[in-house]
């Protein structure tokens, strides 16, 4: 039989037991299947988030509202780098298609290495519909989308049954082999390669190829089975009982020449030999990748790790006495389960979260200061511009702001004169007022992170759009005298809310950096050295942003007196400070994440 060309992609990886790994990368098909499986849990999922909120009883009110929307945005957000980042590399759909997420050094994916990637779908779906992700993929050597690139991820296949399986069937009933093989290896190895394909041959060519098989060898086997079938399971069981030497027999196969390969029959009484080992293995590989080591008794696991070796070295004799490839692909599947598996991290996720949110975060901030300084410049820059000629030239208003701001400015005099702040809503709605504020402010510092993968072109066109406009807001108010009005309302929640888009833009900036400009390394490697710090001040911004979306929303949407809202934003500065504090001790950690050879 001859075997079809292999047009599939692989990712060849050396684990600490000096054994190369070969991985079969996932293609565009099989992960455009688990992204529509993973859709329509999601879809299923926001239903079912309705459904729960309504049954709290707090029907079609504000607070039921506030929760909806947040959560909705949580899970649409969350819910790739949550499941990939807690469940091992895959999402359910990815489980369910039998992909995982990897590094690419082979080990299993970190919870920052997860939201990275998927951070990143927001480049990836442009224009729509993920058109350049899957562009990238389909050109990529490794199928990689831009979430990838950055994050120094790939998706592989992860199921190790998915292999086809070497056959070591047990002698048939009644059989009682004796003696030397009587097949040369060759022609068991097409035996064997025949039984391990037959299962999904059509009948037609299946009965065609067995009875080809039978006038070959059954001439030397008078009395046989009376099917074809029947009489090759039957003469498999025979030759592999004899080639385990359960009977006193050894391999026919002359020894190889000096100077020439091994002989053959080494790799087929591997095979033979280890077969059960290797489906027991098979077991336990499928058991940790789906429900982790923790499933495991504490006993197991040594045994797991033993089996984990043993693999391996079958793995490497069946490379050096070139088992058939079958075998070799079968092994590979076997030892990276064994390999993620092992050297997975099973740090507890709400340790694993509170650590990177307090600590590595803040810590990121204080390493990359000079980066956020210049975010908060190409903020700053066009506000000021925007300030001063909004001053200079009033009637530019009209131009440059939308109709909102200047229709809010021209009712400003009456709400002073009325004694009523900039924003003020009833106390019943507040709740959604919150939610409404956090969800557009982070989803805006995410597409500005997202946007600096474009030689960091577009974070900076954000900043400056957002300082710009806010400058030019500012001037206009002053222009007919109500700054303070303005700042009134902004100075509560503003400390928190414009440092954090200044760290997303300083995320995307570290993006733009390591493309135009990636030092003394490749480029590919400054784009996963750049991401790792990103990802973490994207944390923090996650984190700022809220607090200050819940200050904007019950703080200073109300009637509160401006003193209040001073003590307010004062401490947000105070919060902001013991924040970095809380990370002064980590900067070093920090640092490794990008030190050569990290």
């Amino acid at each position: 039989m001859t075997t079809p060309t292999d047009y599939r992609q692989h990712l060849e990886v050396e684990t600490p037991e000096l054994v190369v790994i070969d991985y079969e990368i996932a293609g565009l098909g099989s992960r455009a299947l688990a992204a529509i499986y993973d859709a329509v849990l999601l879809g299923l999922g926001t239903i079912a988030l309705a459904l729960a909120v309504g049954l709290m009883g707090v029907g079609d009110s504000a607070l039921a509202m506030a929760l909806l929307g947040f959560g909705y945005f949580a899970v649409l957000w969350g819910y790739f780098a949550f499941f990939e980042a807690f469940w091992h590399g895959q999402t359910p759909g990815k489980r369910r298609v039998g992909i995982r997420v990897i590094r690419d050094s082979g080990h299993p994916v970190t919870l920052g290495a997860a939201a990275l990637r998927n951070l990143l779908r927001i480049a990836d779906f442009m224009p729509g519909g993920y058109l350049l992700g899957g562009v990238i993929v389909g050109l990529h050597p490794t199928a990689k989308r831009l979430g990838d690139l950055v994050a120094g991820t790939i998706v592989v296949r992860d199921r190790p049954h998915q292999a086809v399986a070497p056959v070591a069937a047990a002698p048939a009933a009644g059989v009682e082999p004796a003696g030397l093989p009587q097949l040369a290896d060759d022609e068991f190895r097409l035996l064997r390669e025949f039984a391990e394909r037959a299962p999904a041959l059509p009948p037609d060519v299946r009965d065609r190829l067995a009875a080809g098989l039978v006038q070959r060898f059954g001439a030397r086997y008078p009395v046989r089975p009376p099917d074809a079938l029947g009489f090759l399971t039957w003469l498999l069981a025979d030759e592999t009982a004899r080639r385990q030497g359960r009977f006193g027999g050894r391999s026919a196969a002359p020894a190889a020449a000096p100077g020439q390969a091994p002989s053959g029959g080494v790799a087929e009484r591997l095979v033979a030999r280890q077969a059960p080992r290797w489906a027991e293995f098979e077991q336990l590989a499928t058991r940790a990748a789906t429900s982790g080591l923790d499933s495991f008794a504490a006993a197991e696991l040594p045994d797991f790790a033993a089996r984990y070796r043993e693999i391996a070295a079958d793995l490497a004799r069946a490379r050096t006495y070139r088992a058939p490839a079958p075998v070799r692909s079968r092994l590979e599947r076997l030892v990276a389960a064994g390999h993620n598996a092992l050297y997975r991290d099973e740090r507890r996720p709400g340790r694993w979260l509170w650590e990177f949110l307090t600590r590595e975060c803040p810590a990121t901030i204080l390493v990359a200061w000079r980066t956020v300084l210049a975010a908060f410049l190409a903020f700053a820059l066009p506000a000021a511009a925007g300030y001063l000629l909004l001053v200079e030239q009033p009637g530019l208003a009209e131009e440059v702001l939308p109709p909102v701001m200047l229709e809010r400015a021209e009712a400003g005099r009456e709400r002073v004169a009325a004694g009523r702040g900039y924003f003020e809503a009833e106390a019943e709605v507040r709740p959604l007022v919150a939610s409404q504020i956090m969800t557009n402010n982070i989803k805006v510092a995410l597409v500005c992170f997202a946007a600096g993968i474009f030689a960091g072109v577009g974070s900076l066109l954000l900043l400056a759009f957002n300082g710009l406009y806010l400058g030019s807001a500012t001037g206009h108010f002053a222009n007919v005298g109500l700054a303070g009005y303005l700042w009134t309302f902004v100075v509560g929640h503003g400390v928190l809310e414009l440092f954090a888009i200044w760290l997303a833009g300083a995320a995307g900036f570290l993006l733009g950096r390591a493309l135009l400009a990636p030092g003394d390394y490749r480029r590919g490697d400054a784009l996963v050295l750049a991401g790792r710090l990103g990802v973490r001040l994207v944390g923090a911004t996650v984190v700022l942003l809220v607090i200050a979306g819940l200050i904007e929303g019950f703080v200073s949407a109300s009637e509160v007196p401006l003193p209040y809202r001073l003590g307010v934003s004062g401490a947000s500065l105070v919060l902001l400070l013991l924040f970095l504090a809380n990370g002064w001790p980590a900067r070093t950690q920090v640092r490794a994440l990008i030190a050569p050879g990290e």
